[in-house]
């Protein structure tokens, strides 16, 4: 089956190689409450940049602690590569549970996004709002996969 809208197999190992380091290290700089503000400081172009007691500033060089962004960056790229790149034997059952798990991780995501927004207030929800960067594609990879395992445990049972 022809998917031009998949990256090619390589990459797929390529996000588990990007994702699953930047999640430990995520995982690792949170529970530590480790702050990574002062690491890679350097100037940056910032096309919106507003700080407390400060005049919002546009189109201008700051000074940025870029680890963060770098790590952001990886988990996102990783997490894109894996849940689209190509797989092995990539057929119209695997795109049927593709399509499906993205769906389905749509719905999670909003109904979780909804329950944030009634019950979780304050700085904690903006906590809530940058994970939601993540969610979706993750519950997608997570039920993406799920599926293809039981699909194909069910295969090998049936021989």
């Amino acid at each position: 089956m022809k998917s031009t809208f998949l990256f090619p197999r390589p990459c797929y190992r390529a996000g588990w190689f990007l994702l699953i380091p930047a999640v430990i290290a995520a995982i690792v700089l949170s529970c530590m409450n480790i702050s990574t503000d002062e690491l890679l400081d350097v100037k940056v172009f910032a096309i919106l940049n507003s700080e407390i007691m400060r005049k919002p500033e546009a189109f201008t060089v700051i000074r940025n602690g870029i680890s963060d962004e770098i790590l952001l960056c990886l988990m996102l790229i990783g997490a894109l590569l894996t849940g689209f790149s190509k797989l092995k034997n990539e057929d119209e059952m695997t795109a049927k549970i593709r399509y499906e798990s993205l769906a389905w991780a749509v719905y999670v995501n909003v109904a979780v996004m909804v329950l944030a927004t009634i019950f979780i207030y304050g700085v904690f929800y903006f906590e809530v709002l940058i994970l939601n960067m993540f969610t979706m594609l993750f519950f997608f990879i997570l039920r993406f996969h799920l599926k293809l395992y039981m699909l194909n445990k069910s295969m090998r049972d049936e021989e």
